[in-house]
Parts: C-alpha cells; structure tokens; sequence
C-alpha cells in the first residue's frame, strides 16, 4: 500500500480528472455539433447525452460560468477560444486513445466507448509514452 501522501495525490488526481470530464465532454460535443451541423442547441446536447433538457441547461451553465461557451437566447451555444482550444486537446486524446485501443486488438465499437472514459485520466507523460509506442510524432 502506498504512502498516505501519494495515495491521497493520486486519489485527488482522479476526484479532478472526474470533475472535469463531464465539461470535456460538453465542450467536445459542441465543437461537434457546430462542425456538423452550423449549430449547437441545449436540445441537441441534451439528446445526444441522453439526458433531461435542464440537465443540459446546469451543465451548459456551468461551462458558461467557466469561461468555456457562450449561449444567446434563441442562437444556441457558441465555444468561447478557451471551449475551442479545450475541445481540440479532448479530441486529440480520444484519437489518441482510440488509435491505442486498435492497435492492441481491441474492437473499434469497444475502443471508441473505452476511449470515451479514458481519454480523461491519463497524465500528459503517460499520452506521450502512448503516442511514442505508435509511433507518432505530435
């Protein structure tokens, strides 16, 4: 068993990467939707998570509250450069993660919903040492 000091680090890394992965995934489906579609609305959010409209709403208000989107009524929801610059590192880890998960065999269906949890835990070292074993050069 670990040292009292480097479980607790270890367990408050996760409790943030927790915390802060539901507002990666907000932002990463926003980018999408606006790449997609033109527009990103509370409505579609809400359906492409599966969840309830004011649940979308708390979540859109809390990346509103961090700086990350900007919403106008009856306009939809915009990334501010922050939410941009935020969706393109989450996507790149998914990609990265994904890329992983094929390369060692796993399905893509599995590796595209694996990728989904995992793109927001690792640490910076260990998406270099994952990009190095593929061979990148990012």
């Amino acid at each position: 068993m670990p040292e009292e000091p480097t479980q607790a680090r270890r367990f408050g890394k996760a409790r943030t990467a927790r915390s802060s992965s539901l507002l990666e995934d907000y932002v990463e489906l926003i980018a999408d939707l606006l790449a997609s579609q033109g527009e990103a609305r509370a409505t579609d959010v809400a359906k492409r998570f599966g969840v309830t409209h004011p649940t979308a709403i708390k979540s859109i208000n809390r990346l509103k509250r961090e700086g990350l989107v900007t919403a106008r009524p009856y306009r939809g929801i915009f990334l501010t450069h922050t939410g941009q610059a935020m969706a393109d590192r989450v996507r790149a880890r998914h990609r990265l993660m994904v890329e992983l998960l094929l390369a060692v065999g796993v399905a893509p269906e599995a590796a595209e919903t694996d990728a989904e949890g995992m793109e927001h835990h690792a640490s910076e070292a260990t998406l270099e040492a994952f990009a190095r074993f593929l061979g990148r050069r990012d």
